[in-house]
């Protein structure tokens, strides 16, 4: 499995000019969008042509920015729809905030001389779906809107995602149940000073951080955090190795992780 955080800022070849992530958008085996909030931005032409399945976990903006860019881009020359994978509840937020025709034009009504551009296919929490070669799972996480965590596995390998999410258990409880965990990504938004906002946005600190990982039952996967706010960056950093956690370690925009 490669998985990787497409960057926020960019140069003309999808290089990563900084480290700092505003944007969420990670992809798998350069098939699979979790999130969308830089991909209609700093997807390369390649996988512009790969990836035809988005799996969207919240509505926030800096996680769905550039989907309706995305298919915009490639509408002309579809010859099969993006498929957006979400709950129903997060599927009727999308059309009524975004595909609405006042923000954007509503994809899912139209179609070029081919197939139609996009398509909605909904899921269920708690219940395994499959996203292209990819088995998934959603459970809820505990955020200001509706929004869900996932496991993901291609048969060898597995991968978790948090999400945007504040302290939470039903994550927990499913990454567990996983017969193994190759890589983790968890938020870390704000600093310990800031521990307050963390809890009325639903958001992780780095003192939070540690607090969940002490959830979690396997021994050795790769941890990422993501999700860092440019503007406290070096803190969360400094905050972070403070936990003493070897394989917990900042994901880097547009670097390719391989599993």
């Amino acid at each position: 499995m490669k998985i990787q955080l497409l960057p926020s800022t960019f140069d003309s070849d999808g290089r990563a000019r900084s480290p700092e992530q505003r944007l969420s958008c990670y992809l798998v085996d350069d098939r699979v969008a979790i999130d969308a909030g830089s991909l209609g931005l700093a997807a390369t032409d390649a996988q512009r042509e790969t990836v035809r399945d988005i799996i969207i976990s919240h509505t926030h903006i800096d996680h769905v920015a550039s989907l309706p860019i995305f298919i915009d881009d490639l509408f002309a020359t579809l010859d099969e729809p993006v498929r957006v994978h979400a709950t129903e509840e997060i599927i009727e937020l999308l059309e009524r905030d975004i595909f609405n025709w006042r923000v954007y034009p509503r994809f899912a009504d139209l179609s070029n001389d081919r197939t139609r551009v996009m398509e909605y296919v909904p899921f269920r929490v708690g219940e395994p779906f499959r996203v292209a070669h990819l088995s998934v799972t959603a459970v809820p996480v505990n955020h200001v809107v509706p929004t869900v965590g996932l496991v993901i596995s291609n048969g060898r390998t597995t991968l978790a995602y948090g999400a945007d999410t504040a302290e939470t258990d039903l994550f927990w409880q499913l990454v567990n149940s996983a017969p193994r965990l190759d890589a983790l990504i968890i938020e870390c938004s704000f600093p310990n000073s800031m521990h307050e906002l963390a809890q009325i946005s639903k958001h992780l600190t780095p003192a939070t951080v540690g607090t969940e990982l002490k959830k979690l039952k396997h021994k050795s996967p790769d941890i990422f955090a993501v999700h860092l706010k440019p503007a406290y960056r070096d803190v969360l950093i400094s905050e972070l190795a403070a936990l003493n956690r070897p394989r917990l370690q900042v994901m880097e925009p547009g670097r390719e992780y391989e599993y």
